[in-house]
């Protein structure tokens, strides 16, 4: 976690900004004023970014953008970088990313998206879903594809070293005169979820999203005594964060984007584990492993 407060930053807090690291790779939610250097503060190579999902284009979304693709080009960046963001507002972003002319080294391709599958790879693939703000906004599920895992009956066969990956790419191998197929070694696991949700207004969309997630991140910028606030401007309580987690069977939920005039979050965290017990608030520099 990056960056957990919303629409201003606080001493404590950064604005939006989130890093998922897996398998060398890291994908980057938002990116807020500062977010390289929190990136910096906690470890994260920046050279090492696969891509950039942007919820929506207002400022403590997205402002971090401009200085983090410089210092990219800085540090001899030569692969593409890919820039999600929602239809409608990739000229915006553009004028952001190249409003002094900057030399950049590499290539920046902006893409914008509505819903369904806008990213995949041979291990993960991100979907898009529409959220309820006052500007078009997107939520991203993040998704580990399918995997097999060998069972004991693989090493009792005798399989080792190579031929782990031969039956993997083949689907079968012959070993000590037998055929032995994929399917007698190995059983299938389910990939890991990661549901991102803000800034938006509790809505079915995530909830579809979110079933049996391994983790929610959801928009709890409010408490309930605050609740008018949030439908005004279009955030969720933290309460109504954890009923979508609730609903959706997720196994985790993690608030985020809280408001600054909550210095003490005990009763956001309560509000949301009397519906949701598993269940924290983010702070700066908060590592969750899945």
């Amino acid at each position: 976690m990056l960056g957990t407060s919303a629409a201003a930053p606080t001493k404590e807090r950064n604005l939006s900004g989130i890093a998922i690291r897996y398998n060398g790779k890291t994908f980057l939610l938002d990116c807020g004023e500062g977010t390289q250097r929190q990136m910096l503060k906690y470890g994260l190579n920046i050279y090492k970014i696969e891509a950039i999902f942007l919820t929506h284009i207002h400022g403590d979304h997205v402002i971090g953008i401009a200085g983090l693709t410089r210092t990219l080009s800085l540090y001899g960046r030569t692969g593409k970088l890919r820039i999600y963001i929602p239809k409608g507002y990739s000229k915006a972003l553009s004028m952001l990313l190249h409003f002094d002319n900057p030399v950049l080294k590499y290539e920046i391709e902006i893409i914008e998206v509505g819903r369904g599958t806008i990213y995949s790879d041979e291990e993960v693939s991100v979907k898009a879903f529409a959220l309820k703000h006052s500007v078009q906004t997107c939520g991203y599920s993040f998704e580990e594809r399918w995997r097999y895992r060998f069972t004991e009956k693989a090493k009792r066969l005798g399989i080792k070293g190579r031929e782990f990956s031969e039956i993997q790419k083949k689907g079968s191998i012959m070993l000590n005169g037998k055929n032995i197929k994929i399917r007698d070694v190995t059983e299938l696991v389910e990939g890991r979820k990661v549901v991102y949700a803000t800034d938006t207004r509790p809505v079915e969309a995530t909830v579809r999203a979110g079933k049996g997630a391994d983790l929610i991140i959801h928009d709890a910028s409010y408490t309930e005594e605050d609740k008018k606030l949030a439908r005004e401007r279009m955030h969720s309580t933290a309460a109504e964060a954890a009923k979508i987690a609730k609903k959706a069977g997720a196994k985790r939920l993690i608030l985020t984007h809280i408001s600054t005039r909550y210095k003490d979050t005990k009763d956001n965290l309560k509000e949301a584990r009397e519906i949701f017990r598993n269940c924290d608030v983010a702070e700066d520099g908060m590592k969750v492993s899945l």
